[in-house]
Formats: C-alpha cells, structure tokens, sequence
C-alpha cells in the first residue's frame, strides 16, 4: 500500500487498537509543569576547537591514551560510544575518551575494531592499519543477545549528524525495522539486506535522524517520524504520527508518545521481547539514569511526565539512542527505579527553580 506524506494515525494502516487503549489516544489535560534548566546549544556533529585551528595536531594521540598502538586523538567529542561498546579497552579522561589498556586478546581487540568503526568522528586510531579491519567490519550489524534478545541487533556505523546516537534493528516476521539512523555505508546496507533488509524506520526524534534519506533511497523503506518534529529535512517522510497515540505496528509494536526532549518524541515497545527503545527521552549514562536536560528542546518537566508515563509499561529492558543498555530482573524493578528517579528528579528541579 503507498504511503502519503500528510499526517495521519498509524493505527489506520496496521491493526486496530484495542478499545483499553483508546482511552490513551486523548491528550492529557494534566497541567504541565515548567521547570527552568541551564541549558547549552545542542550542536550535532560538533567539531572540536582543536580540529579547527589545526587538524594536523587534532589527529595526534592525546596524552592521556596508554602506550600501544591504539589510540583517541583530540577530535573526540566525549559520546561515549566506545566506553560502553569496549569498556576493556576505553576510559574518559580528561573530558574525552582514552585508552586506558590495550586489547591483549582476540575478543578485546574485536570490540575495539568494533568501537573503531562505529566512532562517529573516527576519532580511534591505530598506529598501524590494523589487518583484520574486514573481519570486524563483518561482525555488523551485532547482535545484542542472541538468547535473551533474539533478532534484535545494533547497527554500529554511528554519525556525527546525531553525535554518535545507535541506531538498533529489529528482525520481523512482518517486516524489519530500523530505530533511527545509522550513518550510511554499503557494506553495512548489504549486511542488512542478508537479514532481510528494512521494511520501516522509526525516528524516534528530530535530533537522530542522520541519514535517514539514504537508507530510504536503498531499502524503500517507510520512514515514520512524529509530525511535531517533522523539519525541513524530513518533510518527505512517509508516515507522519499525528497527536497524542499510542499507535500500533502490527500486532506487537506499540509507539509511545513520550514528548518532553523535543515536541515529538516517540518510543518503541516491542512487546514480546519487553524491550522499548527510548530514543533521547531516557538513557543511562556512567553516572546513572538521565534525560540530559541541558540538551532539552522543549520541557523538561514534560519530559519528566513522560518518563512517568512509563510505569504503565511491561517491559525489563530499555535500549536508549545514547549510552548504556538497562536490564532490569522485572517490572517490579524497573517501577521501583523510575518512580525514585521522576521524584528525584522534580525535587531537583523545582529547588532550582525556586532559587
């Protein structure tokens, strides 16, 4: 079936919602709680002062990387993505990523090849070209976990256009699905397309997008991105989310309306696996749970209701756009962590507004 480009409900092309959720489809009339947060300009892709008054000097090995022939030079823009993809091998130190210890055995330097390629601003380097570069090129798309999380696999291949946000796949019966956008390589589309290529891609937001129209262009895929982020850059996708949802994708994807980091941004619950993917609306960074408010587009203290809107959900894992992957032992848990980090976090809030 074609897909338009206008803003329509998600539900009118896959199944119907059950009447329990109905309820859900009509925007909340709770008042909205404004908090004043100190905030900086989100930049994506940013480029290191160093690079621009010499990118001689930006490519050398910072300082603080151990002796060996892997290394972070100054370009780094403190991601974090290697940290969590290989934390044998990578530390932060001095505001950016290090090596701290050099892989001493197969599988190490495997996941260092791996946080090589997936580095959004090829800031990891090795002395020598190393040559078993193909063989970790291989390796992608990587699954997450092959006995709990069957069929869902992390893209790699991370882009500066959304400052190294990771891009997940979702193997289907009805279809694959991309979350959000990886930057676009061949090699990495024809891996993709051995496992069946991409049926839809979810945007979870404006920020991650990245190059969404190249991986549109390859695989035919339909794009969908709620409508109050839609931009100048994403006014062709397909699918166009329109209001407060939820919105089914088939029997067993439900899209969570979750606005507070920008206006439209939207998680991913795949049911059967108790999975949802949270975009930038909440991630877990090495000092904890966050919703890096200082990077916030639209209300922090909606993004806070958001969050809390979450205790509703069945789910054990949460898969964010930036950082660490969270397994919780079971709801119980995961209630019992998000109730205490809302309340932590509107404490917080509020004190800093009343000063």
């Amino acid at each position: 079936m074609a897909m338009s480009t206008k803003a329509i409900n998600l539900a009118s092309f896959s199944s119907v919602f059950p009447s329990s959720l109905d309820k859900l489809n009509k925007p909340s009339k709770g008042v909205q709680n404004s908090f004043w947060v100190p905030r900086i300009p989100l930049v994506k892709a940013v480029q290191s002062p160093a690079e621009s008054d010499t990118g001689r000097w930006a490519k050398q090995r910072r300082p603080q990387n151990a002796d060996g022939d892997f290394f972070v030079d100054h370009t780094c823009i403190d991601c974090d993505t290697c940290r969590w993809m290989a934390p044998q091998v990578f530390t932060r130190a001095g505001g950016m990523s290090a090596v701290y210890k050099q892989p001493t055995c197969k599988q190490d330097r495997l996941k260092a090849l791996q946080a090589l390629l997936s580095c959004p601003t090829n800031s990891i380097r090795t002395e020598v070209p190393p040559p078993d570069i193909l063989e970790a090129q291989k390796t992608f798309p990587i699954p997450i976990d092959e006995k709990k999380l069957p069929g869902v696999y992390h893209c790699g291949y991370h882009s500066s256009k959304s400052y190294g946000a990771s891009s997940y796949l979702i193997i289907h019966p009805d279809g694959n699905i991309l979350i959000d956008s990886p930057k676009f390589t061949e090699r990495l589309a024809r891996k993709i397309e051995e496992l069946g290529g991409v049926c839809y891609m979810f945007l979870t937001h404006k920020d991650d997008v990245a190059d969404h129209g190249k991986w549109s262009k390859r695989f035919s895929c339909n794009r969908i991105l709620h409508s109050g982020d839609v931009e100048a850059c994403t006014a062709d996708v397909e699918t166009k989310l329109d209001g407060n949802g939820p919105w089914r994708l088939g029997q067993d994807i439900m899209l969570i309306h979750t606005p507070g980091h920008t206006e439209g941004s939207v998680c991913l619950f795949y049911m059967p696996l108790k999975i949802l993917f949270t975009g930038d609306h909440l991630l877990m960074r090495e000092s904890g749970l966050d919703i890096v408010a200082m990077y916030n587009r639209y209300s922090v203290g909606t993004q806070l209701d958001s969050v809390k809107k979450l205790l509703n959900l069945d789910f054990n894992w949460i898969i964010p756009g930036h950082g660490r992957r969270i397994e919780f032992k079971d709801v119980g848990e995961k209630n019992a962590v998000l109730e205490a980090f809302v309340e932590e976090k509107y404490a917080h809030y509020s004190s800093v507004k009343n000063k």
